[in-house]
């Protein structure tokens, strides 16, 4: 079944991963990176959780997953090596209205980490629905062979161009044209400096 693709600020928003293997690890990575505040449940922890916990950069609690863990949760990851525990965790989660990914049975969650390509400010993000995650990692490994870091230079040259046109006042649908007619421009200009050099 289709997802909808949409980018959430989970600046300050409390996550709760349960699992403490290189699973659960995988999934922390992004979302401190978002700026999620990282809550992990698990009887023991790989050695980056307990380095990340040591430094601050997330919270452990050892032991295994209960209810009341979900208190105060944005989102709940389930990627423990119990699939019991994962389907409960995904069950209480539904129950209470929250976001729930789920490592190894996506379909049992209501979200999905996808593979994700970043360029700056410039995000690519595959995704398979859960469907096989390993191919959505191969096509952004793709993506990333044409998509070099230039677009994130290009995305700062637009983002700085779009806020003259906004303080200028003008109309966002002509905004609109500009910007695209330059991004083209700019992204033309990059292959031709690729294809002379090659």
């Amino acid at each position: 079944m289709p997802h909808l693709p949409l980018n959430i600020d989970v600046r300050g928003m409390t996550v709760l991963v349960v699992g403490g293997g290189s699973v659960a690890t995988r999934k922390i990575v992004p979302l401190l990176n978002a700026g999620a505040v990282v809550k992990v449940v698990s009887p023991e922890t790989t050695e980056e959780i307990s380095r990340l916990a040591a430094v601050g950069a997330v919270s452990v609690k050892i032991g295994c997953y209960e209810t009341s863990d979900l208190q105060d949760v944005f989102l709940a990851v389930a990627a423990t090596n119990d699939q019991e525990t994962n389907r409960r965790i995904a069950r209480e989660a539904r129950q209470r209205g929250l976001l729930v990914a789920m490592a190894f049975e996506p379909e049992s969650g209501n979200c999905t980490f996808p593979a994700l390509l970043r360029r700056g400010n410039l995000e690519v993000s595959v995704s398979t629905n859960g469907a096989c995650p390993g191919f959505a990692a191969v096509v952004r490994d793709v993506i990333a062979t044409v998509i070099g870091e230039d677009y994130g230079s290009i995305l700062e040259t637009l983002a700085a161009e779009r806020e003259k046109l906004l303080t200028d006042g003008s109309h966002s649908t002509y905004n609109n044209k500009i910007l695209r007619s330059r991004a083209g421009e700019l992204i033309n200009q990059l292959t031709e400096r690729k294809d002379s050099v090659s």
